[in-house]
């Protein structure tokens, strides 16, 4: 009996398809990121364009979106994609005009958040670190609680790490 194992499952996107682009600046530079969706709704291919074309930092970043896109569309798990992106530290980095992401330790670490923000879950982006700025307000929100409780004189006198 031969058994054939198809080693990688390519997925063809549609011929046409619907996304979106979110343009950022980060620091001085802009940055548009386009992601398109599958059939399925879930995320199929990611563009990535940044200066002149023909530069090295174009071509950096566009050969990290077709990474990106190859990885998706032989169905490798986005938080599997972007993990290594997250915290990568190169300049450009700082402040971006993106609410949600307000600041960026390089402009991989900024797609890399964006992706998440857009197509993952909370709870995987939360095992990524990933977090809205709802989210992060409620996490501030429970973590001043949780001091405040412990400051208490009838609590007992230790306080949870990183309260004061």
């Amino acid at each position: 009996m031969v058994v054939r194992v198809r080693r990688h499952q390519h997925t063809h996107l549609p011929r046409r398809r619907s996304g979106h682009t979110t343009t950022v600046t980060i620091g001085a530079e802009r940055f548009c990121l386009t992601a398109n969706q599958q059939d399925d709704g879930s995320l199929g291919e990611v563009f990535i364009h940044w200066g002149k074309h023909g530069t090295s930092a174009a071509g950096l970043v566009t050969a990290y979106a077709v990474a990106l896109s190859l990885g998706l569309q032989h169905q490798v798990p986005l938080a599997e994609l972007i993990r290594p992106g997250l915290d990568q530290f190169f300049v450009p980095n700082g402040h971006t005009d993106d609410p949600e992401i307000p600041r960026v330790r390089s402009a991989v670490d900024y797609i890399a958040r964006r992706l998440a923000i857009d197509w993952l879950p909370s709870a995987e982006r939360a095992e990524l670190g990933v977090f809205t700025l709802t989210e992060r307000v409620h996490r501030a929100g429970t973590w001043i609680t949780a001091c405040e409780l412990a400051a208490r004189p009838s609590a007992p006198p230790v306080l949870p790490a990183g309260c004061r």
